[in-house]
Order: C-alpha cells, then structure tokens, then sequence
C-alpha cells in the first residue's frame, strides 16, 4: 500500500484495491484447493468410486441411479457425490459437511504454512513448486502413450481464427496471466519488500515470465493429449453403436451397393466409417438425419471440451478411470492439484497478510491466525448445496475482472506519474545496466493501451449479455446457462463495485484534502529513509568478514519484520505464483 502513496498519494487506492481483489480471491481459491484434498482421499479405492455409476437395490431388482445413467459416472459424482449441488443459485440447500471439512483442512495448512512468514512458506515452496512438475511429466509421457493423443495435440495445435477474434478470449487470457504470474493482487509486491535493493529483479522477472510460459505449454499439452485419449474412447464407442445401426438398414433404407466393397462391418476403423456416412449421406440426402446417424468425428468431440472445474474433476477423472493402475494416477494427480492450489495462496496471503503487518505493526502469527479463521468463515457460503454458483460469481466478477482496471492503473502510475524515465534510472542504479530500449515503449505505450482496450471490450460485452453462471439441473441430468436474479445481479455488481472502489476513494479524498497529503508524504519518505538505511547497512555487512556475514545473514533470516531476505525466495514463491496456470 505504502509505495503507491510513495508514487502520488491519490493513488494510494491502488494499493488498497490490491488488497481487497486478493481477499476475494483467496476466500474461493482455497474451496478450489479443498475440492482437490477431498477427490486426493477418495483416490485410495479400487477401483477409483466415480468410475461406475451406482445402483440403486429394492425388493424387485437393482437398477442405474436415473441422473448418472442420464449422464455420466464421473459427471454424477461431481456434482451429486462431491458437491451435492442444488438447482439454482437461489436454492442455499444447507451446508455440504463434507467439504466444509475439506475447506477447514485447507485453511488449517496455509494458516501453520504462513505463521512464521516467508521463512516457513518458503520451505513448502520448494515442494509445492518442483512436485508439480514432476507429475506433469509422468502423465505427458503416459498419456503420450495413449491411442488418440496425438489427435489432440493435433487439435491444440490448429488455430481457430473466429476464437482468436473473440474479446473475451485475450481477456480470459490476460487475467490468467495476472494470476498466474501473481500481478495486481499484491503479492509479488509483498515478496519484493523481502530482497535487497540491489537484486537482480530484471532477470528475476524474464526467468519466470519464460518458466511460467513453458509450464503453460507443458500443461496445455498434458490436457489436450488426456482429451484426445478420452475423445477417441468417445468416438470408437459411437462407430460401434452407429454400425450396428447401418447393419440395421442395409436391405432396407440403404443399398448394399453404395457401401465401398473394402468395408469389413466386423471390424470398422474411424477412417472407414467416415467414408461409410459420407457415401450414404450423399445417397440419402434428403433423409439422411431421418436416419439417426452419427457423424462420430474426433475433432468435434474435442470442440465440445470441458473448461473451468469440469476440465480437472469431470474430464481428467474419467479419462484416469481407463489408465491401468488408475488409483495411483488419481492420487498424483490430485496432489499435485492440491499443491499448486496451496502455493498460489501462500503468495496470495501473503499480499494481504503483509500490508496489515507493516500498516498497524502487529505480530504476523496474530494477523495470519486472524485472516485465516475469518476466511473460513467467510467461505461457508462456497460450501452449501449452491455454492459452486457463489464460486463462478466471485471467480468472474469480484476477483478477475477488476484484475484490468488494477493492473492499468498500476502501469499508468508507474509510466506516467513516477516517470518511465525515472524509473529506468533506478534500474540502472540497482541493476548496474540500463534494461533494453523496448521496455520504455512497452511500459509507456503499448501495454497501457493494451490493458485499456480489454478493459473498454469487456465493461462493453457485459453491458451487452447479461451475467450467467452455468447451473446443473437434477431431473435433467444436464447443465444449462441460467440468468442470475436479480439479488445474484445486485452481487455481482457489487461485488465488481467493492474491488475497484478504493480507488476512486482515495483519489477524492487526497484531492480535496481530508486526508493531509503533507502527513502522507513524510510517512513515504520516512519508509524511504529506512530502506536506504537498510541498503547502507546491507552493503556494509557484506564488506564485513564471512563469518560475521554468516551471522547478519542468520539473524535476517529469523526476522519475519526484516525486508532484506535472500531473493531465492523471491524467485521461488513466484514460480508457484506462475503454476497456477496448470489448474
């Protein structure tokens, strides 16, 4: 907070909206990472419990469970076994027991991970950071193993030119960027207050800015090679089916002469039965969909992908039913899940947890204990019948599109207000090299507008298609897109209303002058008077004899009130800020 107020003190809300965008976020991230724990406990069966729907037993017979014969094993469990959810967003249905445990779990380890600060953190970071990578690897490798995926990486590969023509689609990516690489929420504001002032943060930077790329790609390849394998399980299942329906007419509504004398009806390969419809699509054109034929083609099963949490609970779950050994797999893949989730939070907690520390100087066990025990509180409400809804409200509306509006501010402060040209004599000052000339460009000009056009597109696409959330209907055994009503609109907007409100906030009260600027301003050049101090005797130290540095470096490290740790955590806690992107 302090280093906007630093900057210009009408922008101090900036720093504030940081804060408040990263409370949203952590109260339904961590139901998110609570999900996860509960689906790592239930790996340890064989076989894994949503893989078979089940049966419902009476006097007369036993007989499938109507919605998950209507639907799906996998998709059963999630919503019915999992979260039991309701209807509709109006419908509260009381609180889900099971991962009401699940989220208490969940806040109980970020509250013992981050009492002692970045010094306990850290550690579970060099855990939560490289583990993922390992299972990501494994199942690239095994699922590469896997008939169809190559189909999909095939798929990922393939541009579609009217998706990447689509606002919503930069938009969506831009804001798992912000996530991903932990901007706008304050936290890698926060990790930087812990390195020296002379830290290489240049190559802090592109090192995980390329990390953060390359994991994406790694991770955009596990998926789609998974959904290439559960797309041709799709696929051959419907050319059995649909044959055995062109069985049915041949002699009747199709000719045994317009099917290609090479076609064996014991054994029909994908290739061979496309060639089969297109015949008889051709013969029977007028008639053709009198028929009930499938097309059975792969890349429109793959066009019907699942996204948001379908993608890791419903999708991944089923496609890990058909690996041999599939509790193993589960069990790797849900820790991993868990992992990344409870390292995005650290950094996370850490943006909010940090600013209360510095601005009323109280003891971080304390401050930790107390964020941690009111967020869960906080979260009940993800964790009713209804609460998957409240999660895609606030996941939409309250954490992700404020992100923009931050982030642009943030630039515009730094570019234009602290000065782009001053601000490349600092780099040069702690760096010892002035960055490249195409930083000035891009900080100044091109990302401003950038962030200012995604901003204008998606106030402008939501003015035009009102608010939905995707609801699961019980009798129907299907999603559908519903309307919020009105009180779920009234939330949205002011959920969007609360996030971004400091800043107009503080802007009118620094600029009529109901806050004393002059007060403002000697407590920023105190904080900067301390640092410089720091700086002096930081360099000092380190002119000093080795074993007295060993001693200094020790007793930094064991100060959680002390802004000159090492930068290795740093650059670590912001790897897990840049996993996030594999969730």
């Amino acid at each position: 907070i302090g280093v906007w107020n630093h900057i210009s003190p009408r922008l101090g809300g900036i720093g504030f909206a940081s804060f408040v965008a990263g409370f949203f976020a952590a109260l339904y991230y961590n139901v998110i990472v609570g999900w996860s724990i509960f689906y790592f406990t239930q790996s340890f069966q064989e076989p894994l419990p949503w893989k078979d729907c089940p049966l419902i037993t009476n006097a007369t017979g036993s007989y499938i469970v109507p919605e998950c014969e209507k639907s799906s094993a996998t998709t059963y469990y999630w919503y019915r076994e999992a979260l039991d959810i309701s209807d509709s967003i109006s419908e509260s249905g009381g609180l889900n027991w099971k991962m009401t445990l699940c989220l208490l779990g969940a806040w109980i380890i970020v509250c013992l991970s981050m009492m002692k600060g970045i010094q306990t953190s850290g550690k579970v970071v060099y855990f939560s950071s490289l583990f993922p990578y390992l299972v990501l690897f494994c199942f690239l490798v095994r699922a590469m193993l896997l008939e169809g995926s190559v189909d999909g990486i095939v798929h990922m590969f393939t541009p579609k030119i009217e998706i990447m023509l689509d606002p919503t689609v930069w938009r969506d990516a831009a804001i798992q960027i912000f996530f991903a690489l932990g901007l706008g929420c304050g936290g890698v504001i926060a990790f930087s207050s812990y390195t020296k002032k002379d830290n290489n943060c240049h190559s802090d930077a592109v090192l995980v800015s390329f990390i953060n790329f390359f994991t994406s790609i790694l991770a955009t390849l596990v998926v789609f090679a998974v959904l290439g394998f559960k797309a041709n399980i799709v696929t051959t299942k419907c050319v059995e089916l649909n044959t055995q329906k062109i069985v049915g007419y041949l002699g009747t509504e199709i000719s045994y002469d317009v099917i290609p004398p090479h076609i064996d009806f014991s054994k029909v390969s994908r290739e061979d039965y496309q060639q089969i419809i297109g015949v008889i699509r051709g013969v029977k054109e007028n008639d053709f969909s009198q028929l009930g034929l499938d097309s059975c083609d792969i890349t429109e099963e793959l066009n019907q992908g699942v996204q948001g949490t379908g993608l890791a609970f419903i999708a991944f779950t089923e496609a890990m039913t058909h690996f041999p050994g599939s509790p193993f797999w589960s069990v790797m893949f849900f820790l991993m899940l868990t992992s990344l989730g409870l390292g995005s939070m650290f950094g996370n907690m850490e943006g909010i947890i940090t600013p209360i520390v510095d601005t009323f100087k109280i003891r971080k066990e304390y401050i930790t204990v107390g964020c941690c025990i009111l967020s869960f509180f906080v979260g009940l409400m993800f964790v009713q019948r209804s609460g998957n809804y409240f999660v895609s409200m606030m996941d939409e509306y309250s954490a992700s599109l404020p992100l923009l509006p931050i982030v642009f501010l943030e630039n515009v402060a730094v570019a234009w207000i602290y000065g782009t040209d001053r601000f490349y004599e600092d780099l040069k000052e702690m760096l010892g090299f002035r960055p490249f000339r195409v930083y000035y460009y891009m900080w100044k000009y091109i990302t401003p507008l950038l962030l200012l056009a995604m901003l204008v597109a998606s106030l402008v696409q939501m003015g035009l298609a009102p608010p939905t959330y995707t609801a699961w209907i019980q009798e129907l055994a299907q999603e559908q897109s519903l309307s919020f009503p009105p009180w779920g609109l009234a939330v949205c907007i002011t959920l969007m209303v609360i996030a971004v409100l400091p800043l107009p906030v503080v802007f009118c009260l620094r600029y009529c002058n109901i806050k004393n600027k002059n007060a403002i301003m000697k407590e920023s050049a105190r904080h900067t008077r301390e640092e410089e101090e720091e700086g002096k005797a930081s360099s000092s130290m380190t002119s000093s004899s080795s074993s007295s540095s060993r001693k200094e470096s020790s007793s930094r490290q064991t100060d959680p009130e002390t802004n000159s740790h090492d930068s290795a955590n740093y650059v670590v806690v912001d790897i897990t800020e840049m996993t996030e992107s594999v969730v």
